[in-house]
């Protein structure tokens, strides 16, 4: 069961690390405005997620399967205390780098989502300009009712967009 484990951290490390690389290939797009390559990500992203989500399940299926067997192991039990549960010194080892190439790999993954999220807020927040300016709308120095920018249009032509 420990050698399960081990292999199920070390595909996760895998795919978080996938992801991350998938966020700045991201990035790439936002900034190229590349809207068909952008396409393309948002469906490697989808399956990396879907993937975490299938392994994640799997460690929890393999977590319950060693804290039945072990009555030091429960839902409380932090990673540390609970490598130095594994039959070996190398197990726990292995469990511990896999531990820290993880955390690594997930933090690295949320920082370029984090980016990523700025960007595309930039760009939508660049196209409504663009509309505005096409429509020749002005924003309001008030807020509306739920915090939301007033925007007010001259019509000089008919157009919908």
């Amino acid at each position: 069961m420990w050698t399960k484990l081990i292999d199920v951290l070390g595909k996760i490390c895998v795919v978080y690390d996938n992801l991350a690389k998938i966020g700045e290939k991201k990035r790439d797009a936002l900034v190229t405005i590349d809207m068909e390559g952008l396409s393309k990500i948002l469906d490697e992203e989808q399956l990396a997620a879907s993937k975490i989500q299938k392994l994640e399940k799997e460690r929890g299926n393999i977590l319950k399967e060693l804290a039945k067997n072990n009555p030091a192991i429960n839902d409380s039990t932090k990673a540390e205390d609970f490598y130095k549960n594994a039959p070996s010194l190398a197990i726990e080892k292995r469990l511990i780098t896999l531990h820290k190439t993880l955390t690594k790999n997930v933090d690295r993954a949320i920082k370029i989502r984090d980016n990523n999220q700025i960007l595309a807020q930039g760009a939508l927040d660049a196209v409504k300009v663009h509309l505005n300016k096409i429509s020749n709308a002005a924003v309001e120095p008030t807020y509306g009712k739920k915090g939301g920018e007033i925007v007010t249009r001259q019509k000089n032509f008919d157009f919908k967009a």
